[in-house]
Formats: structure tokens, C-alpha cells, sequence
């Protein structure tokens, strides 16, 4: 097919139909290369949520919230290192306490298994202060990691939910009390503004234990929001189920859920249950869905969490979607996944 703008002393090309029916389909008839020709600016796809502004930060500060699960290997610490970034990232000062008492990990997904020095333990004997036990972020100075205890050691016997209740009190009166924000870039060198990072954190985040033992019990205490880790498979949701109903017992009615290692390829398959399958079985609304990456294996092993990656990967980008939302206390809507029709035997013969 020879195009217009091809023909020798052509400079200007006009298209004129005979009627508006014809205008109604010229995005489709006219070829690529013409189309491509004519078109000044490149389309640009909008992204579902605006990046352009800073979320507004819903409730009162500081805002306390429990990451939990019941089920062990669900991803409740990667959560709990992702979504915090994210929302150091964001502005906000964040305070991340890992309420696993001899099984941290927290320290190790961030990177700062060397810089903890002393932990909630040695503040309670009065060995060192609350802020030397808070270990800040290099990359992001509104980040702190506040450990319970060190690694193979047990608490004292009076350590407990009022003990860590104190905690996070302690935490709030630090500085002026005002809940300023903070700050910080990529390189280490971030500040703080407002009350800056040593006054009252935005959000104070608690990575629980597994389980819903004492450790449980003591780390729900002085939450009055929750997060709940869980995966599309029947022995997590079962204990998902649990801790929700120990959660509305204990009066914490704020709970959302993250539905983390979504396969579409096995929901697709029905191998898998779809994330409307799980928020029908729960009842909660929805903060997240996580897809299954193998980018997680990679950063747990160097310390470096996946919000930091560039480029970003798709878990990456659903944590900071998951924070966005955490922020403005907003939940998402679940879509269905078109299921794949399954080819049997006879399948082959028509059947």
C-alpha cells in the first residue's frame, strides 16, 4: 500500500471523509506509520494512584499498628520492613518494634543486624536509655528499629502486654508530643522537619510473633489497628480467621488484610484460590495483594528491602500502593481472575 506522505513534493496531508461514520473509525483505518506521523505527544497511561501528592494521614497520630498473622512464614516481617520504608518514604516518621522475642528477623530485612546495641530489655533495667535502643535508618532518617530483646534470650517474667503498652507510650511523649513528620532521601543524608525524627512517630509499627500465645497477646495489647498477613491457602486463612476474632476480642475493630504470594497463573488454573475467595471467607477489607516474587528471596538475603529496587518489581510496588492506602486508611476492591477452562481427556476429541 503506498502512503500519502511517501509521494514526492507531498508536505502537508489532509484527510477528508465523506461522512461522520467514516470519522468514527479513523483511529483503526489509518496506518501505523501515518498515525505515528501525525501524533505529537505519546500517550500516556495515568496511573490508578496519584503520585503526584502526598496522602493525607487519617486518624490520630501516632497511629499504632499490629502486623499479624497467626500462621509463621506468611511474610508478616517482610511486611512490616516494606511498608515501613514505604511510608518513611512518604514523609512520615515511623517506628518499627519487633515483638519477636528471641526469633528477631526484623533487624536482618532492614540491614541492621550490626547497629543494635541494646533493646527494650536493657531500657526496662535501666541500662541505657529509650533512645539508644532506637536504632535509626541510614537511608531514611524518619525510620527507627526498636528491638524487644537480643537474639537466644528470654524476657524477664513481668514482661508483658502493660510492659509494652509503657513502650509505645514512652514513644509518643518523646520530644514535643506534636506528631511532626520527617523526611529523608535515598542517600543516607535524609532530615527531619516539624518535631524531626526523635519526637512523636507518625506510626508505630509491631511486627508480632507467630502464633497466639503470651507473645501474641502482648504484642496486640497496645495496637488499636491491625494488619493481617495471609496467603491463599486453607491452613493460613484458618488461622487468619482465628486472630481476627481474637483481635475484635481484645477491642481492636480496625483491621485490614494483605493477601501475600498471589499466583494468577494457579488462580487461573483453580489451583489456587482467587483474593475473592479469601476476602469472602474473612470478611475484612482489603489493604494489598502481593504477587509471588523471587525478587523477595534476593532482598531478604542483602538487607535491602523491596521498596528500595530500581527499578521497582511489581511486590515492590504493591507495598507502596498497600502504605499509600495504610496512610489515608482506604481499602482496595478485588477483581475477578478469568479462570481457565480445564481440558480433560476427551477434551481431544471434542469433549
Amino acid at each position: 500500500m503506498l502512503s500519502l506522505y511517501n509521494l514526492p513534493g507531498t508536505t502537508n496531508l489532509k484527510l477528508q471523509f465523506p461522512s461522520t461514520t467514516h470519522l468514527r473509525h479513523s483511529t483503526t483505518t489509518i496506518p501505523k506509520k501515518t498515525l505515528t506521523q501525525t501524533r505529537s505527544k505519546p500517550y500516556i497511561t495515568k496511573s490508578l494512584l496519584q503520585w503526584n501528592r502526598k496522602p493525607q494521614l487519617a486518624g490520630e497520630t501516632p497511629r499504632v499498628v499490629v502486623v499479624t498473622s497467626g500462621k509463621g512464614g506468611v511474610g508478616k516481617t517482610t511486611t512490616t520492613a516494606n511498608i515501613g520504608l514505604s511510608l518513611a518514604r512518604l514523609g512520615f516518621s515511623v517506628v518499627a518494634i519487633d515483638a519477636d522475642v528471641g526469633l528477631r528477623n526484623l533487624d536482618l530485612l532492614l540491614g541492621l543486624e550490626n547497629r543494635v546495641n541494646y533493646t527494650v530489655v536493657e531500657v526496662l533495667n535501666g541500662d541505657c536509655r529509650l533512645d539508644q535502643a532506637l536504632v535509626r535508618d541510614k537511608r531514611w532518617s524518619n525510620f527507627e528499629l526498636l528491638c524487644i530483646s537480643k537474639p537466644r534470650s528470654k524476657l524477664p517474667i513481668g514482661f508483658g502486654g502493660k510492659a509494652l503498652t509503657w513502650l509505645v507510650e514512652a514513644l509518643k511523649a518523646r520530644g514535643d508530643g506534636t506528631g511532626g513528620t520527617g523526611t529523608g532521601n535515598g542517600n543516607g543524608n535524609g532530615s527531619a522537619s516539624g518535631s524531626n525524627s526523635s519526637g512523636c512517630p507518625d506510626f508505630i509499627l509491631i511486627d508480632c510473633p507467630a502464633g497466639i500465645d503470651a507473645g501474641f497477646i502482648t504484642a496486640i495489647t497496645p495496637a488499636n489497628e491491625a494488619v493481617l498477613i495471609t496467603t491463599p491457602d486453607i491452613t493460613a486463612l484458618r488461622d487468619a480467621d482465628r486472630v481476627t476474632g481474637l483481635l475484635e476480642c481484645d477491642g481492636i475493630r480496625d483491621i485490614k488484610m494483605i493477601v501475600n504470594r498471589v499466583r494468577t497463573d494457579m488462580i487461573k488454573g483453580e489451583d489456587m484460590m482467587s483474593v475473592l475467595d479469601v476476602q469472602e471467607m474473612l470478611g475484612l477489607p482489603l489493604l494489598g495483594v502481593i504477587p509471588e516474587d523471587s525478587e523477595v528471596i534476593r532482598s531478604t538475603n542483602r538487607g535491602y528491602p523491596l521498596v528500595l529496587n530500581k527499578p521497582p518489581t511489581l511486590a515492590g510496588l504493591a507495598f507502596e500502593q498497600a502504605a499509600w492506602r495504610l496512610v489515608e486508611q482506604d481499602s482496595m476492591q478485588a477483581v475477578m481472575v478469568e479462570e481457565e477452562p480445564k481440558r480433560g481427556f476427551f477434551s481431544f476429541f471434542g469433549g
